[in-house]
């Protein structure tokens, strides 16, 4: 900890200085999910936790808060000011790294006897690893992963001694809860490394296979009891926006012998680093004398097989639970770190020989020459494997030859313990400063200023659930609304439902990341739509945005009966399919004609139907796409370009988009007012071939739109409110017609009107739309968490088995103690 503390300082890092956010950003997605975690602990928050109203305009939320904030250490965010909410989320990270090099010491310790400082030192190197700061340091929740690594070792040694099988099964429940994602990984990890042990023991094959039951009973009974963890995150997954399609392209076999030099960064193989001492003592335990040649093959082999099982795509999809990761497809190598310590520790148990040592540097050194072509090996590397191999070595070696001398023995694990804070912090140092090299690693803003008056401005204008208020499309940090407050459409995270994602696009919100991070409007029909009666606006200022205010209509609104649902139609513009929610026509949607087009008996021969107008890429200082169309003076003009990658011109002003199918889907966005002679020019510069929508232009009509918000607000209900993970209305006695609720229809809701039977509401546009029937003056909606009953189940039956289990125990054990003391007596 302080290591890596001292490192972070050095750079000038969160929280020891400003230049570099390394560590969990506003940019990150899980800062706003503590800070929402900590408005819940306070009541200072709309939604509980089984639903958020502030993202997406309302999502499930138990999947994200078994997934994101079960650390433990997460916790802590309840204890601290909102506006410090980056400091706790630190500690996660901190507390995280100490606990488990803390574990893997005492674990370490029943694989092997020996000095627990010298296992505390190749621990710092477990906690530390090449993983945790290149991979994990960015995730809070996956730190709780190198927890449960050791942890989960300690509860198999315990089926190897038959003891404390209820405990284990607790151990494993504790670990899968914080992070079921990690702990599937630890599991898999700490099994081999039982299995390993179990062949080397010597008792007899019976005794052997009745360890190998307990370790799997105990982990089935402990995964069971955090059940709801998995059925809540495996039915929000299946229902979430699909992943990124990943192609794997393997790892060169240079790259991945680089990786086992600390101090570096360029990826395409597996981080597995955990310092340089480790690495020497795990080249030098082939050639030690004093350990079995059994015991070597079997170590070795696990080693061997761990490491090739992270780059061959079967077992990869094994590690990470049947899918592919988005980005890194080495998350798992958080194993072979662990694997990595074990065998070093015994290497370093058996106090190896000089002529041994010497032997594993000369490994070390073949090693490093294989790697010397890699990009990974820069300064820091080369530094830390020179510099550090020999003190190392010469340190081992010094050791050994004063085993004796119990003074000069002390003095020396002193020299160790500095070589290793030295070499610990380097690591960090040097890697923490190539990541801030890098072009796309840039400083993220802090909890500043213009954060805090977003924030107030916000919490003052709040008007849930009557209306919403909305922080906009400003990009304060991946999630918005639960960072600044409001009930926004901003949400990025792996459980982000398809219909959400589906909807807010199909409606003129963006997309990024393939749907796995919504957006918001940017027109005052979406807001509309939404009930939106305020939201921030970037402008040049004080504060880098201004609050705007609009008359919108409640989140609940009424449509007259025979309103086409979803199912009825199909749109072909996104202004159609917004007038069709809104319930009434705002837009004119002109012909869009391509300048100086060729055309065959009236039709633009350019036009490529069913894809629309093809755009060439601009070669430079090209002259681009010019189109026109005619509107009503007076109107104003909004794109829908949702792909488009290049530039628009229109009406003096420029604006750049950064579209690409399916990745980045942009806005519905505003390009002007309509002039006197109502002729409206685009020029499209585009960045690459593609193509454009064949009517992509719309002209709203504000005084339509104003006439169609007030006609919503007099035939709305009477009164909306919200629970945590529920809305209704009350409408006037006798109401008919369709009842939209402007959230989109996840799975899990059920409505019931005046109290009837609830079902699953029908769609409009994606949202919640539930028929009034003959007249009725009440709505009710509630959201049921998926999976969560079958969870709760399975876990109910583990406590059960768990409860009876603990009680035959301690029933034998009274018998046992009955029958000794009337033997004695």
């Amino acid at each position: 900890m302080g290591a890596y503390c001292l490192a972070m300082a050095l750079q000038g890092t969160y929280p020891f200085g400003g230049r570099s956010r390394a560590v969990n950003d506003l940019g990150n997605q899980f800062v706003p999910f503590h800070a929402r975690l900590r408005d819940l602990m306070h009541g200072d928050t709309s939604g509980d936790l089984f639903f958020n109203w502030a993202s997406g305009f309302g999502t499930p939320f138990l999947a994200d808060f078994f997934t994101y904030l079960m650390n433990p250490f997460s916790w802590l965010v309840g204890v601290f000011p909102r506006d410090s909410v980056e400091f706790p989320v630190f500690l996660v990270t901190l507390f995280s790294v100490g606990l488990a090099a803390g574990l893997m010491t005492a674990f370490l310790g029943r694989l092997h006897p020996g000095s627990p400082w010298l296992r505390a030192l190749l621990s710092v190197g477990f906690g530390l690893s090449a993983w945790m700061i290149s991979d994990g340091f960015s995730d809070p929740m996956w730190m709780w992963g190198l927890v449960a690594f050791p942890l989960l070792g300690i509860a198999y040694d315990w089926c190897l001694d038959r003891r404390r099988w209820v405990l284990g099964a607790l151990v494993v429940t504790v670990c899968w809860a914080g992070n079921f994602y990690t702990a599937a990984m630890a599991t898999i990890a700490m099994a081999l490394v039982l299995l390993v042990r179990v062949l080397l023991d010597e008792r007899p094959a019976a005794e052997r296979v009745r360890a190998l039951a307990r370790g799997a009973s105990m982990t089935v009974t402990g995964v069971l009891l955090a059940a709801p963890v998995l059925t809540v995150s495996l039915m929000a997954s299946k229902l979430s926006q699909p992943a990124p399609e990943v192609a794997y392209k393997g790892s060169a076999v240079t790259d991945y012998v680089a990786h086992l030099f600390p101090g570096g960064l360029a990826g395409g193989a597996p981080r597995v680093s955990v310092g340089m001492l480790a690495l020497l003592l795990v080249a030098t335990y082939p050639f030690i004398g004093r350990v079995p040649l059994k015991e070597r093959f079997v170590w070795l082999g696990l080693t061997v097989g761990t490491a090739a099982s992270l780059v061959w795509q079967p077992t990869i999809l094994l590690w990470h639970g049947l899918a592919m990761p988005n980005g890194n497809p080495y998350r798992a190598s958080i194993a072979l770190t662990a694997i990595l310590v074990c065998v070093a520790w015994l290497a370093l148990a058996r106090r190896p020989r000089p002529k041994e040592l010497f032997r594993g540097g000369a490994v070390v050194l073949i090693l490093a020459a294989c790697a010397s072509t890699a990009k990974y090996m820069t300064g820091g590397p080369w530094i830390l494997t020179v510099a550090g191999g020999l003190a190392f070595l010469a340190l081992l070696i010094a050791l050994h030859r004063h085993r004796a001398d119990r003074r000069v023995r002390a003095w020396l694990t002193v020299a160790l313990a500095g070589a290793v804070f030295l070499s610990s912090t380097y690591t960090v140092l040097s890697t923490t400063r190539l990541r801030d090299a890098q072009d796309w690693w840039k400083p993220k803003r802090t909890y500043d200023a213009e954060t805090r008056a977003a924030y107030d401005q916000l919490k003052a204008a709040d008007a849930w659930p009557a209306s919403r208020t909305e922080p906009g499309p400003n990009g304060f940090a991946a999630n918005d609304p639960m960072l600044l407050a409001g009930q926004g459409g901003r949400y990025y995270s792996s459980y982000l439902p398809a219909v959400t994602a589906e909807t807010l696009q199909g409606l003129g919100a963006g997309w990024f990341i393939a749907g796995r991070h919504t957006n918001s409007f940017n027109d005052p029909v979406g807001r509309a739509i939404m009930g939106v009666s305020s939201y921030l606006e970037r402008t040049p200022g004080p504060n880098g945005f201004v609050q705007r205010t609009a008359v919108a209509p409640p989140v609940v609104t009424v449509r007259p009966p025979g309103t086409p649902l979803d199912g009825a139609t199909r749109d072909a513009t996104v202004f159609a399919r917004q007038e069709r929610v809104l319930g009434a026509k705002v837009y004119e949607v002109p012909a869009f004609v391509r300048a100086g087009a060729i055309t065959s008996g009236g039709a633009d021969t350019a036009f490529v139907p069913g894809r629309g107008w093809p755009l060439k890429a601009d070669r430079p200082r090209g002259a681009g796409a010019t189109f026109t169309a005619a509107c009503t003076p007076g109107t104003e003009a909004y794109l829908h370009v949702p792909w488009l990658a290049g530039r628009v011109q229109a009406f003096g002003k420029t604006v750049k988009t950064g579209g690409k199918y399916p990745m980045t889907s942009i806005q519905l966005f505003p390009l002007g007012t309509v002039p006197a002679d109502g002729k409206v020019t685009v020029k499209i510069h585009s960045n690459r071939g593609q193509f454009i929508p064949r009517n992509p232009l719309g002209c709203l009509d504000r005084a339509a739109l104003d006439r169609t918000v007030r006609h919503l607000r007099a035939t709305g209900p009477e009164r909306v409110e919200a629970s945590g993970h529920g809305i209704s209305a009350t409408f006037a006695p006798g109401t008919k017609g369709t009842a939209i609720v402007s959230v989109p229809a996840t799975t899990g809701w059920r409505c019931s009107v005046d109290g009837g039977q609830a079902r699953a509401p029908r769609t409009l546009g994606g949202l919640m739309a539930v028929d009034l029937g003959d007249g009725a003056s009440r709505l009710s909606c509630s959201f049921h968490t998926p999976g969560l009953r079958l969870g709760l189940a399975a876990s109910g039956a583990a406590a059960a088995l768990l409860l009876a289990v603990a009680v035959g125990h301690a029933l034998r054990t009274r018998t046992s103690r009955s029958s000794s003391r009337s033997r004695r007596s």
